[in-house]
C-alpha cells in the first residue's frame, strides 16, 4: 500500500509501531476470539487467549535504516504451523511517499492444501484492515 508521506518514524518504535499496530488489528477484526499474549522472549495468538497456541512468534526484530523501517517476527511454531520456520515482516519504505508492506516469508501450514483458500484469504484481508489502520492511527 502507498502513502503520500511516512505513517511511522524511521526509528525502531516506527517499526515497532508496524507490528503492534497489526496485532491489534487481528485481535478488533476478530472481535476478542483471536489473543496474543507475551512473554519475555516471545508471543503467541491464541483463541480467547487459551489453550494452545495457534502460532507462536518471537518478539519484533526492529531495523531502520536512512529510508526503511521493519519490523520482523520469527514464526516459532504453534498448531497452525507445520514447522518452527518463514516470518511476517512489516515494513515502510520511502522518504516522501512510501510503501508499507506486509509479508508472510518461508511459512508452513499445516493445512497444507487448506491454506491457500483459508488461511492466506485471511492474512490478505486482515492487511487490508491493517492498511486502513495505519492511515488513521500512524503518525510520523
Amino acid at each position: 500500500m502507498t502513502f503520500p508521506a511516512p505513517v511511522v518514524e524511521r526509528t525502531e518504535a516506527g517499526a515497532r509501531t508496524l507490528g503492534d499496530l497489526y496485532w491489534r488489528e487481528l485481535q478488533q477484526w476478530t472481535l476478542g476470539a483471536l489473543r496474543t499474549t507475551a512473554s519475555a522472549d516471545e508471543f503467541e495468538i491464541r483463541l480467547f487467549g487459551r489453550g494452545p497456541a495457534l502460532l507462536r512468534f518471537s518478539r519484533g526484530e526492529e531495523t531502520v535504516s536512512d529510508d526503511t523501517a521493519t519490523c520482523r517476527f520469527a514464526i516459532l511454531g504453534g498448531l497452525l504451523a507445520r514447522a518452527p520456520v518463514g516470518s511476517i515482516r512489516f515494513t515502510q519504505e520511502g522518504s516522501d511517499a512510501v510503501a508499507v508492506t506486509s509479508a508472510v516469508e518461508g511459512f508452513l501450514p499445516r493445512l497444507g492444501v487448506f491454506y491457500a483458500p483459508v488461511q492466506s484469504r485471511l492474512h490478505v484481508a486482515l492487511g487490508r484492515r491493517y492498511f486502513t489502520r495505519l492511515r488513521r492511527e500512524g503518525k510520523p
